[in-house]
């Protein structure tokens, strides 16, 4: 799987709390909490329990973020993780 590593085991409560959902035809939400760094070096904190979508179908024109725009793009992907 490429951009994907497997661990056997992580520290102690360090990514406990961090859920990430895909969602059918549409983006994939993160729940928090989480940093999220850009190309650019800014980072955008997302406290516990909140969630950001995140595009991944290209068509936000607020990427990496999702704006709604898959359901104009007529985007269609799966819901399962492969």
């Amino acid at each position: 799987m490429v951009g994907v590593q497997f661990v056997d085991s992580l520290e102690e409560d360090s990514m406990a709390d961090v859920k990430i959902e895909v969602r059918g035809n549409g983006p994939l939400r993160v729940t928090g909490p989480i940093e999220l760094v850009d190309q650019q070096g800014k980072a955008y904190s997302i406290p516990e329990g909140q969630w950001v979508s995140m595009c991944r179908c290209g068509a936000s024109a607020n990427k990496p973020f999702c704006d709604g725009g898959h359901r104009d793009a007529g985007f269609e992907g799966p819901s399962e993780a492969h």
